[in-house]
Formats: C-alpha cells, sequence, structure tokens
C-alpha cells in the first residue's frame, strides 16, 4: 500500500508532508520521554539535596519522587483542556503550544535557584514546573497520534500513529544517552553542582526542531474537512463521555497492561536485579537500554503489521502473551546470569512492541474524527493514572509484603487481563475507516450509523454496542 499524493482528506497527503508529520510527532513524544527520564534520575540523584533539604537523605529523595509523580496527576488536566481544544480550534495550534509548554517548562527547571538560594521558593517552583509539565503531556499525545495517522494513508493508520509510540524508546535513550556522556566527562561535584541542568537545558534544542518541523505543517485533511462541513463539536468532552462511554472505557483499559509491563522491564527490573539477584546497575541498564534500542524499530514494525491483521485481534493476543510471560521470565532470572536477564527484558519489551505499535491507531479508532483528540487524549492521561504511575510503587509494596516474584506475576497478568477485556469492548479499523471514508466523501447526514457519529448533534449521537464494536 503507496502513498498517493492526490488522496483527499484522511488519506495520504502529498509524501513531504506525511514524512514532515510522522517526524513531528515523534519529535513531540521523544521530547516527553527525554524530559520524564531526565527529571526521573534528577530526582534519584540531585533534587533530594538540592531541593528538600533534611536531616534523612531518603526523605529528601522520597519528597523529590513526589515531584515525579506530580507530572502523572497533572496530566488528565492536559487532556481535559487541550483535547478539547484539539478539537475544536485544530491539531496543529494545540501541538504547538503543547511542545512549547513542555520544553519551556524543563528549560526553566535547567535554570531554577535551589533550596539554598532561594529558599522554600525552590521546591514550590519545581513542583509547579512538573505540574506543567504533566499538563503539556497530557495533552501532546493526543495530537501527535492524530498529526502523523490523519495526514497518512487511512489503510496504514498503524504504522503512521506508531510514530508518538517510538517517543518513549526513543526518548529514553536520549536521556540515558545524555547523563552517560555528562558522568563520564565530569566528576561528581561538577555533576552535582552544574552538570544536572545541562540535561534539561538541553531540551531546547528538541523544542526548538519540533516547532521548526510543527510550524511548517498545515492543519491535518481530516480536520479541514471537518471544518469544511461545520462539524467540529462544540462540547467534545461532553459528547465522549455521553455518546462514546463504551469508546472511551475500551480506550482506557486497553492501555493498562501494556503501561504495567512497561513498567516493570524498564523500571522495576532495575531494582529487582539489583536488590534480588545481585547484579550490578550498570547490568541491569544494559538489558534495558538492549530492550529500549530494540523497540525503536519493532514498535513501527508491529504497528505496520497490524495494518496487515485484524489490529484488535494482534492487540489481545498480546496482551494474553504480556499476561504469560512474567512467569517465565522470573524462573528464568532466578538462576542468575545477565544473559537470561537480557534475554527476559527484551522479550517483555518485544511483547510490550506488538501492543504499543498499534495502540495508537486502535485508540483513536475507538472516536468518530470530530472527538477523536478528545477521546484520546482523555483515554491516554486516565489510563496513566491507574498504570503506568502506580505500578513502580506496587511491584516495590508487593516484593517487601510477599518477598516473592509471583505476586509481581500475578498483578502483570492481572492487568493484561483488563486489557483483554478493553480490546474486547473496542471496534476493528474497518469501522474508523468507514467514518473516515464518510467524512472525506462529505456524505449527508442520511448515512446510517457510522456517518451519523460525524455529522450528528449531541442528543443525536447515542451509540449502541453494536455500532461501537
Amino acid at each position: 500500500m503507496h502513498d498517493n499524493p492526490k488522496d483527499g482528506p484522511g488519506g495520504a497527503g502529498p509524501r513531504s508532508g506525511v514524512r514532515r508529520a510522522f517526524v513531528a510527532s515523534l519529535t513531540g513524544t521523544a521530547l516527553e520521554w527525554y524530559d520524564f527520564a531526565v527529571y526521573s534520575a534528577a530526582a534519584a540523584l540531585v533534587f533530594g539535596d538540592l531541593f528538600f533539604p533534611s536531616e534523612d537523605p531518603l526523605t529528601g529523595t522520597l519528597l523529590a519522587f513526589s515531584t515525579y509523580a506530580v507530572g502523572y496527576i497533572s496530566r488528565p488536566l492536559g487532556g481535559f483542556v487541550f483535547g478539547r481544544l484539539g478539537d475544536v480550534i485544530g491539531r496543529k495550534k494545540v501541538l504547538i503550544a503543547t511542545l512549547v509548554l513542555i520544553g519551556a517548562a524543563t528549560f526553566v527547571i535547567g535554570v531554577l535557584p535551589t533550596y539554598g538560594t532561594v529558599g522554600v521558593a525552590a521546591p514550590i517552583a519545581l513542583v509547579l514546573l512538573r505540574f506543567a509539565q504533566g499538563v503539556g503531556v497530557g495533552g501532546e499525545w493526543g495530537g501527535a497520534v492524530l498529526l502523523s495517522s490523519e495526514f497518512g494513508d487511512r489503510r496504514r493508520r498503524g504504522f503512521y500513529a506508531s510514530a508518538a509510540q517510538v517517543g518513549p524508546p526513543a526518548g529514553n535513550l536520549l536521556a540515558n544517552g545524555v547523563l552517560a556522556v555528562l558522568g563520564a566527562l565530569l566528576s561528581e561535584d561538577q555533576f552535582l553542582s552544574w552538570g544536572w541542568r545541562v540535561a534539561f537545558l538541553l531540551s531546547g534544542v528538541l523544542v526548538g526542531f519540533g516547532l521548526w518541523i510543527r510550524a511548517k505543517l498545515e492543519e491535518t485533511p481530516v480536520f479541514k474537512a471537518m471544518e469544511a462541513e461545520q462539524s467540529r463539536p462544540e462540547a467534545p468532552i461532553r459528547e465522549v463521555f455521553t455518546t462514546r462511554p463504551r469508546a472511551l472505557v475500551a480506550a482506557i483499559l486497553c492501555r493498562v497492561g501494556p503501561d504495567v509491563l512497561y513498567a516493570m522491564f524498564t523500571v522495576f527490573v532495575l531494582t529487582y536485579a539489583t536488590e534480588e539477584l545481585d547484579m550490578s546497575r550498570g547490568s541491569a541498564l544494559a538489558a534495558v537500554l538492549i530492550g529500549s534500542s530494540l523497540q525503536v524499530v519493532l514498535i513501527p514494525l508491529a504497528g505496520a503489521v497490524s495494518d496487515r491483521v485484524n489490529r484488535r485481534a494482534l492487540y489481545g493476543w498480546s496482551a494474553v502473551a504480556a499476561g504469560l510471560w512474567p512467569f517465565l521470565f522470573f524462573l528464568m532470572v532466578d538462576g542468575g546470569g545477565w544473559v537470561p536477564l537480557v534475554l527476559g527484558v527484551v522479550m517483555g519489551l518485544a511483547i510490550h512492541s506488538l501492543m504499543y505499535g498499534p495502540q495508537a491507531a486502535f485508540i483513536a479508532e475507538q472516536f468518530s474524527p470530530r472527538l477523536r483528540y478528545t477521546g484520546s487524549s482523555l483515554a491516554y492521561t486516565l489510563a496513566g493514572l491507574i498504570g503506568g504511575a502506580v505500578a513502580p510503587l506496587l511491584f516495590t509494596a508487593l516484593l517487601s509484603a510477599y518477598d516473592s516474584w509471583v505476586p509481581l506475576a500475578l498483578y502483570i497478568a492481572l492487568a493484561s487481563v483488563i486489557t483483554v477485556v478493553g480490546v474486547w469492548l473496542g471496534r476493528d479499523a474497518a469501522d474508523a475507516a468507514e467514518e473516515d471514508a464518510t467524512l472525506a466523501a462529505g456524505a449527508p447526514q442520511e448515512q446510517g450509523p457510522a456517518s451519523s457519529h460525524v455529522h450528528a448533534q449531541p442528543s443525536e449521537a447515542a451509540v449502541s454496542p453494536a455500532d461501537v464494536r
């Protein structure tokens, strides 16, 4: 299936526009995860001493990590605010605003005075900036997905939408690479004094590149068609909750399993390998970096595969594999050895890629074009609260309480079951393609259930289970 430069809205735009949209989508999410990874490292290494001084170093570190959680808590606000605006004023304008917000907040953290300089104002400012990061992230993901997928061919939505999904491994690799270089070039005193700031200030480079790319983009063809037909929603948040409740639930639940699995094989596995398997942190980190590097290739590949097979089926069976793999993983690594750890992490992240690659397209397809930014953003941010935000804490609590890996594997299995339910509640790509085709053709309102979601007023847009499915 090849791009056709003459395709209409929702099809493939000009090749240069499609490529630019793909890069713009990837850049934004890579910046998001670069910021989060750098912040996480700084919270563990320096923020406790510099912003939350305490006689007990552990207390300072815990307070620093509490600011990390603020970035997750504020995401739904970004989803509500920017998701709504994306369906009302356009994808491009909102994505420029979220990119500026995320990048500016990260850059300012890099020049923020410490507690020793301005007192209690320092941690307060840090929390507020972290909150701003989270708000921007909450509005970024849904738009990044639509930016690439609405410029691309509808028949290749899985591949084009995966641009936003490549951001997390790319951002993590970039952040770890920057920190590794700084660690090699600077002494510990230099890093604590000013070196950590360099990692935050570098986000300005990514922001500048992202803005340059996004400023050159036109509005997506799908949103242009909505403007032409005057079908933009006036109250998209209300419409999502009243006319697409099943779609919203499906989109939220389908994210839980991948989020928990990712937290296991990129975050908690470092703790498990060092504390339970007596490995060095460097060895554990190397295993994660190998798996993350492969994800940069596997995620778009999985998105492309989902365009050629049934996307729901691929997602669902991958969720089943995600629920089973941790049991095998822990049995493999309990015998010790770095090679089994690497193989286990690589396989875990490969299974994650099979869900994460098609995930953006699957979530977007649950909503009609006129509600797609709002619905996708709400699903992404609300799912984060019950998935990725709490998973590392629950892993730690379960291991501490039971001193066994079995509860950890059962937790991942439960999260995977939740995802299978979400996939079952969702609808197939063909249904979304029919809606998009109707919008592109400018069909009148009386075209059956699919087009009614595009044109109907809120009171007329009731959705039956069969329609959503």
